[in-house]
């Protein structure tokens, strides 16, 4: 155990092991927000840069949900640095930041319209519905409603 981190070295690998990279909560907030409004995704296509968490081919958009942690939120209060190992998470952190903007840029030379989500907005229903809304502009998501004449 070091000084700072009240759990075994043990105990910390089991923790992080446990951390997921799809399906997390903030993820499943967004992806039934999103359907409810009307919108068809595909879940983590692999040939986009990044693996977007959801990608909307018809509006050519693609969504990312991101932890405040570990993808640095900037103002927010979950965007913290341990200070146990302090060096290798800042370096690790910094990589994740720098990677997401490499594939944001090149989601938008492909034409993709990028949107990123962060964890601490996916807590607000409404405000996450205005800013999707507000993303894909005033096209209408598919209703099963809606009647072809």
């Amino acid at each position: 155990m070091k000084v700072g981190d009240h759990l075994s070295s043990e105990h910390r690998s089991w923790n992080m092991s446990r951390i997921r990279s799809t399906n997390t909560k903030p993820e499943m907030t967004v992806r039934s927000l999103v359907h409810r409004m009307g919108y068809r995704f595909r879940l983590h296509r692999k040939d986009l840069p990044g693996k977007p968490d959801l990608v909307l081919p018809k509006y050519k958009a693609v969504i990312f949900v991101h932890g405040c942690f570990w993808h640095r939120h900037r103002g927010c209060k979950r965007c913290t640095t341990p200070v146990t190992n302090e060096e290798y998470w800042l370096k690790k952190l910094k990589g994740n930041a720098e990677r997401d903007k490499r594939n944001r840029r090149l989601l938008k030379a492909l034409g993709w319209k990028v949107i990123v989500i962060w964890e601490c907005e996916a807590r607000n229903a409404e405000g996450l519905r205005r800013k999707v809304k507000g993303k894909l502009g005033n096209r209408r998501a598919y209703s099963g409603s809606q009647k072809t004449p």
